[in-house]
Formats: C-alpha cells, sequence, structure tokens
C-alpha cells in the first residue's frame, strides 16, 4: 500500500511539473505571438512623410499648416492634436496619405551640418607661408585687424570689409593662406566647397547657406572659407532648368547672409577659385567679397621661401645645390615644390638612406612635372 501511495504521489509531482513547463512554454509562445503581431503592425503601417512648417493659420477657426514636401509644393493641411509648440521652419512628420501634421522631429530644421563642412581649429602658422608677401599683409588687413582690434575701426569711423577672394591657379596656397589668419586670430574655420552647397531638392541649398551662418555665428570669431566659389557664385544665365534655378536660389540666399539682417560681426568670409573670369559681379562689388587678392604661382624668391619652409626637417647631403634645384623647379606652384620635396624624401627611402641627395630631388621633379603632363594629356583626350 505505501509503495503504491508512493507512486501515485511521484505521479502527482510529474502531473504538476508537465503543467508547469506547458504554461511556460505558452508563456513563451504567446509572448512570440505578440511580438510578431507588432512586427507585422509595423509591416502594415504606412511611413510618415518629413516636410518643412512655412507657417501656422486659421481657417474657419480651426489650425492648419502650411507646408513644404521635398518636391517643392506647398499644401495647406490640417494639424493633428499632438502637434504642439510648432514654429516656422520647423521639421516635421506628416501622414502621406492627406499630409496632417502629426508632429515635429527637433526644435529646428537642421542638417547635419557636419555632413557638408569641415570645422576645426587650425594650428598653421605665419611662418608657414612662404613667398606671398603681399598676400598676407593684405589678408592681415582685412580680417586679422578687425577680429583682434574692432575698437580701431570704430575710432576710425569706417566698416572692415566683410570678406575676400582670394584667386589664382591650383596650388598656390589660398587654402593654407586661410587656415594661417584663422590660427593667428584663434578662430573657428568652417571650410565649405561650393558644389556641396547645391542640393538635390528645391530649398535645400539656401537653407543649408542659412544655417552654416548660424553655425559661424554660434562659433564667433569665425571665418568661413568657401572654396571652388566659381560652381556656387558663376554668372547668372537666363536657363529654364530647375537645376540653374535651385543653384541661383541658393546664390540668392548667400548674397542675403552676407548683406542680411544678421549683422556678420565676427564672422569672416573667404571665398577661393581658379576661374574667378566666370565669377558673377554681385559677389565681387563693394560691401560683399570686395577685397580681391591674387595668389599667383612663386616667383623665384618665393621658390626660396617655399623651399626652406619644406625641407627644414630634411637632412640634405653636404653637396647639395640648392641654386641647381631650384631653376629646375622654375614654374612650380606651392603644392608642386612640396610634392617634389616629398618624393624626394621617398627616392632616399627606397636606397635605404636618410640623407636626401640632389639627384633625388632632380628624379622627384623630373617624375612630378611627368605626372602633371600626364594629367593634362589625360584632359585632352576627353575631347579627342
Amino acid at each position: 500500500m505505501a509503495s503504491k501511495a508512493q507512486r501515485d504521489d511521484d505521479g502527482g509531482i510529474d502531473h504538476l511539473a508537465q503543467l508547469s513547463a506547458l504554461e511556460q512554454e505558452n508563456q513563451l509562445l504567446r509572448q512570440t505571438v505578440g511580438q510578431l503581431r507588432e512586427e507585422i503592425d509595423r509591416y502594415r503601417s504606412p511611413a510618415l512623410l518629413v516636410a518643412e512648417l512655412i507657417d501656422l493659420t486659421e481657417r474657419e477657426d480651426k489650425k492648419m499648416a502650411i507646408i513644404r514636401v521635398p518636391n517643392g509644393n506647398k499644401f495647406l493641411v490640417d494639424m493633428s492634436n499632438d502637434a504642439r509648440d510648432l514654429r516656422p521652419g520647423m521639421s516635421i512628420i506628416v501622414e502621406q496619405k492627406n499630409l496632417t501634421v502629426i508632429d515635429k522631429i527637433n526644435e529646428g530644421t537642421k542638417f547635419n551640418v557636419e555632413q557638408f563642412v569641415i570645422v576645426d581649429t587650425p594650428k598653421i602658422p605665419w611662418s608657414q607661408v612662404g613667398g606671398l608677401e603681399h598676400q598676407v599683409r593684405e589678408i592681415k588687413e582685412v580680417v586679422e585687424l578687425p577680429l583682434q582690434k574692432p575698437e580701431l575701426f570704430k575710432k576710425v569711423g569706417i566698416q572692415p570689409p566683410k570678406g575676400i577672394l582670394l584667386y589664382g591657379p591650383p596650388g598656390t596656397g589660398k587654402t593654407l593662406l586661410a587656415k594661417a589668419v584663422a590660427t593667428a586670430t584663434n578662430s573657428t574655420f568652417i571650410e565649405v566647397v561650393g558644389s556641396e552647397l547645391v542640393q538635390k531638392f528645391i530649398g535645400e541649398g539656401a537653407k543649408l547657406v542659412k544655417e552654416i551662418f548660424e553655425l559661424a555665428r554660434e562659433h564667433a570669431p569665425a571665418i568661413v572659407f568657401i572654396d571652388e566659389l566659381d560652381s556656387l557664385a558663376a554668372k547668372r544665365i537666363d536657363l529654364g532648368t530647375s537645376g540653374e534655378r535651385e543653384v541661383q536660389r541658393t546664390f540668392m540666399q548667400f548674397l542675403a547672409e552676407i548683406d542680411g539682417f544678421k549683422n556678420l560681426d565676427n564672422v569672416k568670409i573667404i571665398g577661393a577659385t581658379n576661374r574667378k573670369d566666370i565669377l558673377d559681379p554681385a559677389i565681387i562689388r563693394p560691401g560683399r567679397l570686395d577685397r580681391l587678392i591674387e595668389v599667383p604661382n612663386p616667383d623665384k624668391e618665393g621658390l626660396i621661401e617655399i623651399f626652406k619652409i619644406h625641407t627644414k626637417t630634411m637632412k640634405l647631403e653636404k653637396k647639395f645645390s640648392v641654386e641647381h634645384v631650384l631653376h629646375l623647379m622654375k614654374g612650380f606652384s606651392g603644392a608642386e615644390v612640396k610634392a617634389a620635396c616629398t618624393e624626394a624624401g621617398y627616392f632616399a627611402i627606397r636606397k635605404n638612406r636618410v640623407t636626401v641627395k640632389e639627384k633625388d630631388f632632380t628624379d622627384a621633379i623630373q617624375k612630378v612635372r611627368r605626372d602633371e603632363a600626364l594629367e593634362g594629356d589625360d584632359y585632352m583626350r576627353m575631347f579627342g
């Protein structure tokens, strides 16, 4: 009898254990089914559209919004009850079918500006700039002096120029000059490529320009350096294409930021281009980028200074004719001089030497000239 009772007890325990295991499995299955249903609902729910809030208005005692969708079209739409604290210029999410405003995305419409600009604090002293004494003097007058001694201009009763234009062949040191003056004035250096300002969708390029200048004001003193300015500020022509109109719209916003209601204060603009001849007269008239500074290829004295800068840390052989090497470099830009010094160092490294010989430089100069000639041939073959 005892053994039978024991078996009954064991059977009951096994039964309870099975029930508990089944309940746990059932609970796990319910959770899995719930997660799958949520996943299916997410797949079924339509995507929301990102738009820009242009203005808020009322119609028949009902709050409504004027929005602009990415293709540039504007709509007057309803607003949901969850859409609160909205201000014109905000990025918002709207329902795809009827474009009802659901909510804001963030506190502003800011792009991720860092995708389009380089924000830096350069460490390039004036001693690293060679052969450009006249250009350095002009930049110090227009950019450095107003940032360091603004009270001087107030006493004299004049307004310093808002910006300058550096123009000349490639590789002559335009970017180097801009970074050097940023270093001298301890300014935030915001580097922009002109072509990056022209965006795909209508209005976005102008908005990006506006926010770049807002970023500069927030980090003032700041220097906004716009490379390849000709891609943004070329002479305007009457073309009916939407792309050309968008470039002009972005350009007009750029002019508005220079002339606009918000004072630039401690923000200076430096433009750089290889094609000054195609720039729109509106950008280089007095009151905008009105100080035009040519940055040409260096002369003989300039070549000597640049050569000394780039060979300062190099170990040259004792029988080294600097005059002969500089004669071979005649016509080089500053960038080409630097490239030749680097290549000469490579020739020495390949021969397991730390001392750079004159032969290394002659070979390096030939290589730089040959590479340049090959690039020119490739360019001409495009039209062959």
